[in-house]
């Protein structure tokens, strides 16, 4: 970097020349009180450049793609849950290092970061699929993050991501679960019995679990005599490996109270299994539910016999966590106080479980309209 003095009055300053500004292609100078002594001023003009330079010269050939993988991706892997770190991996080696990994990091531009995004929700090859506006989100969020710690370790002045036009999260539009009605979860049912997976999609029907805390159930969890499912862990596949989990939020770990059919389902299930456990030799896994090799269900494989056998009954295709949100609707839609179905489903709060499901609320408006005049004694007939 290049320093020099400069004289205001009877005072002199060093000036230090640190570059360009990214956005707006000014030079970039800061100013240091020298004293009246310009002998000393310079000297400082000098040692201030050279510390500078120093600072660096670590960075002036470091590129951006070399940064992610060598130095934020490995350090927040000590800060994000398996899943999560996995998903920013992947998105930086499939979208952000083809385009941007060449460039020094210190030359990304903001119009670099904007082609990148309108790449993705456009793309101009009939041969690539656009993605979703949430994701080019959470690569934009990745990228502003990663140059947010750059700046904070001093390898940067400035976050020139910030000001970069992204999909705002306010503009995308929220994903509209699809669920099914009563007869048709009934439906599902009777086609899902006999299969070895019945009992855990009966499961996560009744009691609206997710996927991942399905199949991180313990025998130690379920309570026969009390009629109770505990969540305490769930288990997730990171790259088809299985991975285990504490639970979503901090209010997954919690109690399900169980309907007598299903602690009747259970309780086949692991007459059945011990069964099968005895006449294999094969040693107690201690899963509720378990492949025919003994281990843990994988997550890909209990979706796709849920959509087998969903297609097989002639039924709308939905996704498993659809079960869920079948759950939660059937059980609004039946007069189960919302604050229940929150604690049900694992929910940060009861105002998150009516956000999500206020689909639901209008029709049970009208009912409550209706029941609210049957018990001050109102008549079709009108005031008298």
């Amino acid at each position: 970097m290049k320093g020099h003095v400069a004289k205001k009055r009877n005072r002199y300053y060093a000036v230090i020349y640190e570059g360009l500004d990214p956005i707006t292609g000014k030079e970039l100078r800061t100013w240091h009180p020298a004293g009246t002594n310009k002998a000393e001023a310079t000297k400082l003009a000098k040692r201030l450049a050279a510390d500078v330079d120093g600072r660096n010269d670590d960075t002036r050939s470091l590129t951006f793609g070399a940064y992610l993988t060598t130095q934020w991706l490995p350090g927040k892997k000590i800060t994000l849950a398996k899943s999560t770190w996995h998903g920013y991996r992947r998105k930086i080696e499939r979208h952000i290092l083809p385009a941007l990994g060449t460039v020094p990091i210190r030359r990304l531009k903001v119009t670099q970061f904007e082609a990148l995004y309108k790449s993705k929700l456009h793309p101009t090859d009939t041969d690539t699929r656009a993605l979703a506006p949430k994701t080019v989100l959470e690569i934009h969020l990745i990228i502003r993050g990663a140059l947010s710690d750059a700046v904070r370790r001093g390898m940067l002045k400035r976050n020139v991501a910030i000001v970069a036009h992204g999909p705002r999260l306010r503009s995308i539009p929220k994903h509209e679960a699809q669920t099914w009605t009563a007869a048709q979860l009934q439906a599902f049912l009777h086609a899902a019995a006999g299969h070895r997976c019945f009992a855990a999609l009966w499961v996560a029907a009744c009691t609206g679990v997710r996927r991942s805390e399905l199949l991180g159930l313990r025998w130690g969890d379920v309570a026969f005599d009390a009629a109770t499912l505990s969540i305490n862990r769930g288990f997730v596949a990171i790259g088809y490996e299985l991975h285990e989990s504490r639970g979503k939020t901090t209010n997954s770990r919690r109690c399900i109270n169980l309907g007598p059919t299903t602690v009747d389902v259970l309780t086949g299930w692991h007459a059945w299994q011990t069964a099968e456990q005895r006449a294999d030799r094969k040693e107690p896994s201690g899963y509720v539910f378990t492949a025919a090799d003994g281990g843990p269900v994988h997550p890909h494989s209990i979706s796709q016999t849920f959509e087998r056998i969903a297609r097989r009954a002639g039924l709308p295709i939905i996704r498993f966590h659809d079960l869920r949100q079948t759950h939660a609707t059937l059980s609004i839609k039946g007069q189960v106080p919302v604050k229940v179905v929150s604690e049900r489903l694992g929910h940060a709060t009861p105002a998150f479980t009516i956000d999500t499901y206020q689909h639901v609320l209008p029709g049970m408006q009208a009912e409550a309209a209706c029941s609210f005049e049957g018990l001050i004694g109102c008549s079709t007939g009108g005031a008298r």
